[in-house]
């Protein structure tokens, strides 16, 4: 049964490679998944976000979500220790472990008596740490820690594709921006000497000089050149333009 569930949950992983992936969705999925696979009572999620601070992205129940906050908040608890050395974090039983006592006493009011750690970790780069509770004390066995490494290892994998599929996606973006706009410019400078009787390395002189003087994006004043919806101000007189 285990693995039909694992295989379901690398499927809905491989879904993180589509253009309409829905991350929040997917991170939530992966905190009940934890639960239902490891028989755990409750998962959570931190991410780092693009400033390198981690935030709480999913959790299983509203009391997780609230005591992985109250941990940030206090910049002290299992999850920050896991993300910081990019390895796992058990505690079978936090009252008897004398760890982080703001952070224990926060999981008792909540109802949670252990706690693991796992780093969402590819390589050398920790992307964030997911966590496990459970409302009794007692130890994850080594398979469970295994299964629950595998997930975090999984998701990772997917989140750090999405994010590169994203910075694909934008640079080709920017790369089409800056194509576009240097044949705008080109066909500026064109009609601007026709008009102007002047050669191209001139005419581009004062497309940027007229930029400068109004600023404006040297590709925005371009366009409204080429489409003849602004007038073009020289020195001497406005010529017009369209």
């Amino acid at each position: 049964m285990i693995e039909i569930e694992m295989s379901d949950v690398f499927v809905e992983t491989a879904d993180t490679l589509v253009d309409d992936f829905d991350v929040l969705e997917f991170l939530h999925v992966l905190t009940d998944r934890c639960v239902q696979l490891l028989g755990v009572s409750a998962a959570g999620l931190l991410l780092t976000d693009q400033q390198d601070t981690l935030r709480v992205v999913a959790a299983s129940s509203g009391r997780t979500r609230l005591l992985e906050l109250f941990e940030l908040q206090t910049d002290q608890g299992p999850c920050l220790d896991c993300f910081r050395t990019g390895r796992p974090v058990s505690v079978a039983d936090l009252p008897a472990a004398g760890r982080w006592p703001r952070f224990t006493a926060a999981a008792a009011e909540v109802g949670f008596a252990a706690v693991h750690a796992l780093p969402m970790r590819l390589r050398s780069e920790v992307i964030g740490a997911l966590s496990l509770f459970d409302v009794q004390p007692g130890a994850l066995d080594e398979g469970r820690l295994r299964v629950g490494q595998a997930l975090a290892d999984v998701a990772t994998i997917g989140l750090l594709q999405q994010r590169a599929i994203h910075q694909r996606d934008i640079l080709t973006e920017q790369l089409q921006t800056a194509l576009t706009s240097r044949v705008l410019i080109e066909q500026a400078k064109g009609v601007l000497a026709e008009r102007l009787q002047v050669d191209v390395g001139a005419a581009f002189t004062l497309l940027r000089a007229e930029a400068r003087s109004r600023n404006r994006r040297l590709s925005d004043l371009a366009r409204a050149i080429v489409d003849g919806s602004e007038q073009f101000v020289t020195g001497e007189a406005d010529v017009g333009i369209g």
